[in-house]
């Protein structure tokens, strides 16, 4: 009678020593992913702990950095002409301030500063002054303005050169971005954007209306030689003739000399223009407007003028009455900043209880929607390192560049390769009461959009 064994054969005992070995490394296993994950779970409660943000920013890095400590700010800077004597001079400053305050921290932590508003001085000369101005703290990162195209064809070149960013609300000049057909104009600067329209929009839709209201007749152009009189009045020109209409006279006027403006102003009313086309400055342009009335050569012309008077400095003077205007489409309706989700009654609300009173200038939505995009784009190009802010000025240029679809209170933003970012939108207004300003704002006659 046979008897078992309890010896395994060589072939089950291999066996059963692998599975013990199989089970043994599994074991191991387990126990090296569940310390690879304790130690990624440390490494995020750390990384947490320190607020350090792991998205990715923008930029990558050629244009220089800046850090902001905990317990700094933020910096940027508005450049506007505020010492008008109008009461919406600082229209635009405040503004700008609305738009940071509803905007809230970058990242939620680090708070923004505006710094001591900067006079722009409407003029080429100040410009070098107002980039000094903003270059004196190495830490801003981008500015919201000029007001005025003059001071940025001097201004923009040196702020772009040291790596900052500008956003202008209403600078319409085309010298200083393009001819809309992929060529840059002569004061384009990389870094430089606007939420304006470029005027060549609005002379084409002057002379649209123009050709609309008096046919293809005789009208007599008049600018001072600085890059938004000229550029509009040229701009204007061009889109005249190619329409079929005529310009009698283009003329650069120096108001600061009397004999010669009314030689000048003799010459014109001479050829019996149908129209006369001023698209000054504020100032320059109330004072245009009263030596024109009271020149009886004029009494059967058209006056008109561009966006540049769309002040109530200008619309309250009695030489205003009659007078056509052309602007930017000032009609919001209920478009919301993405931003802050703020419409435009709502912020004129804001600005109503903060002030006392509405904004008048033109631009103000423009300058609201211009400091939404540089906070967004301060935002996109940052990363909190710690405690500190590390902003790349590369970045910022790189988020603006790519701005598409982008919801503002003015309307649908889109920035072209030459910084247009403005709709093209133009409204024209006839002015009939300067007894009652309010009135004419609302008075379109004409709407315009490319």
């Amino acid at each position: 009678m046979s008897r078992s064994s309890d010896r395994l054969s060589p072939r089950a005992a291999w066996f059963r020593f692998s599975q013990r070995r199989h089970i043994a490394r599994r074991h191991i296993a387990r126990r090296h992913i569940a310390l690879i994950v304790a130690v990624l779970l440390g490494f995020s409660l750390w990384v947490s702990a320190c607020g350090t943000t792991s998205e990715p920013s923008l930029g990558d890095g050629t244009l220089g950095v800046v850090t902001v400590e905990e317990g700094d700010t933020v910096q940027v800077r508005a450049v506007s002409t505020f010492d008008l004597p109008d009461t919406g001079a600082r229209d635009y400053i405040h503004t700008v301030k609305l738009a940071i305050e509803d905007y809230g921290p970058i990242h939620g932590k680090f708070a923004v500063e505006f710094g001591e508003p900067i006079n722009d001085s409407c003029s080429a000369e100040a410009g070098p002054a107002v980039a000094e101005a903003v270059l004196a703290d190495g830490s801003v990162l981008g500015v919201i303005g000029p007001s005025c195209s003059a001071t940025a064809t001097t201004a923009v070149p040196m702020i772009t050169a040291a790596g900052q960013v500008v956003i202008s609300m209403s600078n319409t000049s085309p010298l200083l971005t393009s001819d809309l057909a992929g060529t840059a104009a002569v004061h384009y600067q990389r870094g430089y954007y606007r939420t304006a329209h470029n005027d060549l929009y609005q002379g084409e839709a002057v002379s649209a209306f123009l050709q609309d209201a008096l046919g293809p007749q005789k009208v007599a152009v008049v600018h001072e030689g600085d890059a938004y009189t000229k550029g509009l009045a040229r701009a204007f020109s061009d889109a005249f003739e190619k329409q079929g209409g005529t310009v009698s006279d283009f003329v650069e006027i120096n108001l600061g000399n009397t004999t010669d403006l009314a030689d000048t102003l003799n010459l014109i009313a001479a050829q019996e223009p149908a129209g006369l086309f001023f698209p000054l400055t504020q100032e320059s342009g109330a004072e245009f407007a009263e030596i024109v009335r009271a020149h009886e050569g004029f009494d059967d012309t058209a006056l008109l003028s561009g966006d540049g008077v769309l002040h109530y400095s200008f619309l309250e003077l009695a030489s205003s009455r009659g007078t056509f205007i052309s602007g930017p489409d000032l009609d919001f309706g209920d478009n919301t900043n993405q931003a802050t989700n703020m419409n435009a009654e709502q912020v004129q609300q804001r600005f109503v209880d903060t002030t006392g009173t509405v904004p008048v200038r033109a631009f103000w939505a423009h300058a609201y929607d211009a400091t939404t995009l540089l906070l967004d784009a301060i935002t996109a190009a940052s990363r909190v390192n710690g405690n500190n802010l590390v902003v790349d000025r590369a970045g910022i240029r790189q988020y603006l560049n790519g701005i598409q679809d982008y919801q503002g209170i003015i309307g649908e933003i889109a920035c072209d390769q030459f910084g247009d970012c403005g709709s093209g939108k133009i409204s024209i207004i006839e002015h009939l009461d300067p007894s009652d300003p309010d009135a004419s704002w609302g008075n379109v006659v004409y709407r315009f959009s490319p």
